[in-house]
């Protein structure tokens, strides 16, 4: 492959991600709306955002490509589909109690304001700036709780994960996380998406709650592992 066009081609994955997202749109807005494609699609967008940020480094966009900005493609793509989409599901599902769905909307706000933060990605100590929109993630157990448990507890966690999003808390960003952490992260990670797809699979949102349960080990995990990163990178 050409050194010259491989910089654009990962630009191009890049923007691929928004193909995923407009399915995943069209789906939400039917009739009988399958939550599992739209997750299925959002997971596509996830791992086209864990691929092509490695990539950019490899070629050196910023200097390669310096005629796109990619920063830009990727957090307005991040956005879209990491935060818009997914809790416009939650409030599509009605996964919030009756009459509060409307409040996903200050996630949204949240995640605008972290997204435009000078200090959103701290890339020397391998950190995100507050609670990195994962809300495409925490959708999935949104719709498990909402059924199985009560609303309130997708409403209330929903709230608490608002206000982290704009504190000053620091979550190990997973492509740049020290040597200590990206392999724990790495794989801990594949194994958890392994279970999300099983509890999607698996009759959602009325998944076996056992699974839900060990899942949550790893969202457990990347917490106190960033918490400890943060306090030696302090």
């Amino acid at each position: 492959m050409s050194s010259t066009k491989a910089p654009y081609l990962v630009h191009l994955l890049t923007a691929s991600g928004v193909i995923p997202a407009a399915f995943a749109v069209r789906e939400m807005v039917q009739p009988e709306c399958n939550v599992v494609v739209v997750f299925g699609l959002l997971l596509l967008t996830t791992l086209i955002d864990a691929v092509d940020g490695p990539l950019a480094r490899r070629f050196d966009v910023k200097e390669t490509a310096a005629s796109v900005d990619g920063r830009v493609i990727d957090d307005l793509l991040d956005y879209l589909t990491f935060a818009f989409i997914p809790l416009m599901l939650i409030w599509r599902m009605q996964w919030m109690p009756s009459g509060l769905g409307w409040t996903v909307t200050l996630a949204m706000m949240a995640s605008l304001l972290g997204f435009a933060h000078r200090e959103a990605k701290d890339e020397a100590r391998g950190v995100f700036r507050g609670f990195p929109s994962y809300w495409n993630l925490y959708a999935i157990y949104a719709g498990v709780f909402s059924t199985q448990i009560s609303p309130w507890l997708t409403a209330s966690m929903l709230w608490i994960l608002t206000a982290l999003t704009v504190m000053p808390v620091w979550v190990l960003y997973p492509n740049l996380a020290p040597r200590k952490w990206k392999r724990p992260i790495f794989l801990g990670g594949i194994v958890w998406v392994g279970c999300l797809a099983f509890i999607l699979l698996s009759d959602y949102p009325s998944s076996p709650m056992s699974m839900v349960l060990l899942s949550l080990v790893y969202p457990a995990f990347y917490v106190v592992a960033s918490v400890k990163h943060a306090r030696l990178t302090r």
